[in-house]
């Protein structure tokens, strides 16, 4: 019998469709008690609960005449994108006393660059926390330097034979962390996971992973990463905490990064947090400007803007400076747009659902146009220099205090420009507008 079937699935569970291994191969580890199999739903007090996904919410499960067992056959529809996981159809993993055990690696960090003193401080504290196995939340200002903080602590993991995940609710950032670690870790296996990745089959001993793909491994790590644990989908789905909990083993080390924790984080008392209240060089965070811009929607539907916000954007456009200008909706980021449009006004705007943003991300990046309009989804995850920013409706819903903070934090991120103007154009301030700024101005007062 072929051990590589036993360390393919060795820390998963996995559906037999997603085991890339015949049945003559597979078989006998089931008659051996080698692999064991479990049902995918399970009934608790007559209510389903996949085994998978966590989901026990009735009206994400779906039923339908199967032709495996020839009857109607409840199925789960909250993690369908992974496979089917039904009431016929086990869920295959081998004990964990038999995962795969993972070779010691001497070395494996080569990079070069040096901490702040704010960075050495998390680090340290990373160390410690996977060295104790206990559980960590490190509050980090947007552009601290989070990854470069994990790189010791990982690097102690793997010099231990120890499995890591490092998981983001986001594909690109699963994306943009994998070549910065491989240039980190050049020895290191890394698997990178996320829907339409070719690692699906590669046994690491560091995984870098969406949230969602998470759902397939079980008692595999002992150490999970949570990266933007904050961010949708992953504070607002159950099911992919769930997954996080499945996938470590029962003795593990657990380290949250956020900028912006959610409430229910900071009140966890028997969660540490560690403060990195200053960016890698040093420099205060920018605070945000109020400035009242009157009804700006009414303006929009004449088809102009606030005089305020176009003096501001035509300040930055003589300059030739970089700019983001965020917006609540698409609906209204097209219209704004278009009035820019009538005016000359060079630029482009960008959203989840255009499958363009990522070459208009790069050309704003190589300065062939100065402005880039965009909704939330720029909130996260983007760097460029000198830019400044204006958020127009800062009192609209969808710019939560988290959201605002993480706007904010895209200015003045680069040490050549470690400053910025952070502006947010309103018809009325918020209790969101009023805190995001009160924990900019908070974390720029604490001591490092």
């Amino acid at each position: 019998m072929s051990t590589d079937l036993l360390a393919f699935l060795s820390g998963k569970r996995l559906l037999r469709t997603e085991i890339p291994y015949p049945d003559a191969e597979f078989d006998p580890f089931i008659k051996k008690g080698l692999i064991i199999k479990t049902p995918s739903i399970l009934f608790k007090n007559s209510l389903p609960l996949c085994i998978r996904c966590g989901n026990t919410a009735r009206t994400l499960f779906a039923s339908h005449f199967c032709a495996t067992c020839q009857k109607n056959c409840l199925y789960c529809r909250h993690c369908i994108r992974l496979g089917k996981t039904q009431e016929c159809k086990p869920l295959y993993q081998i004990p964990t006393s038999n995962h795969t055990a993972y070779p010691i690696i001497e070395s494996p960090l080569k990079w070069e660059g040096k901490l702040s003193l704010a960075q050495q401080t998390a680090s340290l504290a990373v160390i410690n926390t996977i060295q104790t196995k206990s559980s960590i939340l490190l509050w980090a200002v947007c552009g601290a330097g989070k990854t470069e903080m994990l790189f010791e602590g990982i690097a102690a993991a793997l010099e231990r034979g120890e499995r890591v995940l490092l998981a983001t609710p986001r594909v690109d950032v699963v994306k943009e962390l994998t070549p910065r670690f491989g240039e980190a870790f050049p020895s290191v296996t890394i698997a990178s996971l996320y829907g339409g990745s070719k690692d699906h089959h590669t046994q690491a001993p560091f995984v870098i992973a969406t949230t969602h793909q998470v759902m397939r491994f079980y008692e595999s790590f002992d150490v999970v990463i949570i990266d933007e644990v904050d961010a949708f989908p992953f504070s607002y789905d159950k099911s992919l905490q769930y997954a996080i909990t499945q996938a470590r083993k029962p003795h593990s080390a657990l380290i949250y990064l956020t900028a912006t924790p959610t409430a229910n984080l900071k009140k966890q008392k028997d969660l540490t947090t560690v403060y990195i209240p200053r960016r890698y060089h040093g420099y205060l965070l920018p605070v945000p400007n109020f400035r009242w811009c009157g009804n700006w929607r009414a303006h929009l539907k004449k088809n102009k803007l606030p005089l305020v916000l176009l003096k501001w954007l035509k300040e930055r456009q003589l300059a030739a400076k970089p700019t983001l200008l965020f917006a609540p909706s698409i609906q209204l980021l097209h219209q704004c747009s278009t009035i820019l449009q009538s005016l000359a006004v060079r630029h482009e705007a960008v959203h989840a659902a255009d499958i363009d943003r990522h070459n208009k991300l790069d050309a704003f990046r190589n300065n062939e146009y100065s402005l880039l309009l965009t909704t939330t989804i720029l909130e996260r995850g983007v760097t460029i220099p000198n830019v400044d920013v204006a958020v127009l409706g800062a009192e609209d819903d969808v710019f939560t205090e988290a959201a605002l903070v993480q706007i904010a934090g895209r200015v003045g991120r680069s040490a050549d420009v470690p400053t910025g103007d952070v502006t947010f154009f309103h018809y009325g301030r918020t209790d969101a507008m009023l805190r995001a700024r009160g924990q900019i101005n908070w974390m720029n007062k604490r001591e490092v």
